[in-house]
């Protein structure tokens, strides 16, 4: 099973353009999302769970299925057991129950990506990320917005992105991903963001166009100034030392350790 931890960049594809799997394979993303929620209209759901497969690359292929409670929920998770995919996204995750009631009806085919997009969700994310089936923990920025009634400002998520951090941490999961940025025409912007989701503690960002993978990707990988410092930094033994002026200890070396780790296999 494909260890979605080293996940960061995954492209979402509307489940009902199967022309488009293979090209968002394709792309720099290290995983492609089949989206049969928001990407695909009411009365095309069905057909676009007919023409669900994970046979067009060897990369990681997730499905968002559709939320619990809606009509389409049971045949969704029936679908996607009987396919070969790394996990399943359950969007509008918020009630502890219903979560766990849907990775009993998966039978642990794989893991489960909760993606926490209303107050309540956030407000039982650390309950919601204790679930054994819980994989990953996703933001959906957008819609906790409209759930708020907030701007979509950094400012304003600022709690609800530490929160997810923090109880990632605290359970023993994966760092969450990042919600998407909804500008297409600026991949500036994207890089910005996804810069800003990393200094906070989150592992990745989730992507909506093939032309934002590469700012995530360069976003999450070390500069050349803190490779530099972090083989300088391992290299200084044990105990305290100082190096430029600052101190090194443990805590330190640690930081060291993760940045070197971001670093492409053949580095």
């Amino acid at each position: 099973m494909v260890d979605i931890a080293n996940i960061r960049a995954p492209l979402f594809v509307p489940a009902n353009r199967p022309d488009r799997f293979g090209k968002a394979a394709a792309t720099q993303a290290d995983a492609v999302i089949l989206d049969l929620e928001d990407a695909v209209a009411a009365d095309e759901k069905d057909a676009a769970r007919d023409l669900l497969r994970s046979d067009f690359t060897d990369k990681p292929v997730i499905v968002r299925i559709n939320a619990y409670g809606t009509r389409w929920h049971d045949a969704d998770v029936a679908a996607v057991r009987k396919m070969a995919i790394s996990a399943v996204i359950l969007p509008k995750a918020q009630h502890v129950d219903s979560i766990a009631e849907t990775c009993r009806s998966l039978g642990g085919h794989a893991p489960v990506m909760a993606l926490i997009e209303t107050a309540l969700g956030l407000a039982n994310c650390r309950q919601i990320a204790s679930i054994p089936e819980i994989g990953r923990l996703l933001f959906g920025s957008i819609d906790y917005c409209a759930d708020l009634g907030c701007d979509h400002t950094r400012e304003a998520l600022l709690s609800a992105r530490c929160e997810l951090v923090l109880a990632s941490r605290l359970t023993g999961i994966v760092a969450p991903l990042d919600g998407v940025t909804a500008r297409l025409d600026d991949t500036a912007e994207t890089l910005d963001d996804a810069r800003h989701a990393k200094a906070l503690g989150m592992g990745g960002k989730l992507c909506i166009h093939p032309k934002q993978v590469p700012a995530v990707f360069r976003a999450y990988t070390p500069s050349n100034d803190e490779i530099t410092w972090a083989r300088r930094v391992l290299a200084s033994g044990d105990g305290a030392v100082s190096i430029d002026g600052a101190m090194i200890d443990e805590p330190v070396r640690q930081r060291a350790r993760d940045i070197l780790g971001r670093l492409p296999t053949d580095n």
